[in-house]
């Protein structure tokens, strides 16, 4: 077990001009964090334009396989598999529990298990290593953008030059008006980079979502269990 007392926050590095889209996409690559569970404190933040909900979580992940939250008391309870995503809030007697049609409402663009853990974890939301990027420097970090432009998408991510994670993030779809921006400064755990504090923006034509995510007392490695099931009686939510 490895724990995260001695974390500090990350400085940015110096860029080097030389370097290939190619060879920086590898070494995005190469710097992700190897672990096996992750668990700590998580301070939310969401803001729609009309209300803002702020809760600070117990937050626990086993990489690859589930990622679960709980509200102190167990007010609020999620749990997210590959294959399901769940969650109830003991407030309004509700829950949910289908697939990640409701993550990609909240987000405007299709979201999956992995997307999600990677956006969690500073990684790029899509496989960079599937597509051929243009290198550029911008505000001292690398900027990578696609050498042909896709047909529904457009993306960019910029990344930090030190531990190549990314710092910034652009999924945007023109024609639905959708755009999702998502910003990130990191913490270093015993040598391994992980967030510090996450900040998406999801718009979805005239409406938008403002979620901050902050880490604290994150550890690896601990024997995590991950308890859920909804209670009795609960009104399931039903998307529209």
């Amino acid at each position: 077990m490895v724990s995260c007392k001695s974390t500090k926050t990350i400085a940015a590095g110096e860029v080097d001009a030389t370097l290939s889209s190619k060879k920086i996409v590898q070494k995005h690559y190469q710097n992700q964090s190897d672990f096996n569970t992750l668990s700590g404190k998580l301070k939310i933040d969401v803001t729609d334009g009309e209300n803002a909900q702020g809760v600070s979580v117990s937050f626990r992940m086993k990489k690859d396989e589930v990622i679960w939250i709980s509200a102190p008391v167990g007010v609020v309870k999620a749990k997210v598999t590959p294959n399901k995503v769940s969650f109830y809030n003991r407030l309004q007697n509700e829950y949910f529990d289908g697939d990640f049609e409701y993550f990609s409402n909240l987000l405007g663009t299709e979201v999956d298990f992995k997307l999600l853990q990677n956006l969690l974890l500073g990684n790029a939301v899509l496989d960079l290593r599937k597509d051929r990027y243009v290198a550029s420097i911008v505000q001292e970090k690398y900027r990578l953008q696609p050498k042909n432009a896709r047909a529904l998408y457009k993306i960019l991510f910029l990344i930090e030059p030190k531990n190549f994670k990314i710092a910034n993030q652009q999924l945007a779809q023109p024609k639905e008006k959708r755009l999702l921006t998502i910003d990130y400064t990191y913490q270093e755990l015993s040598e391994k980079v992980i967030p510090n504090v996450v900040k998406v923006a999801a718009i979805n034509k005239n409406f938008t979502n403002d979620i901050v995510l902050e880490y604290r007392n994150m550890e690896f490695g601990r024997e995590l269990r991950f308890p859920y099931k909804i209670p009795k009686g609960f009104k399931k939510i039903e998307l529209k």
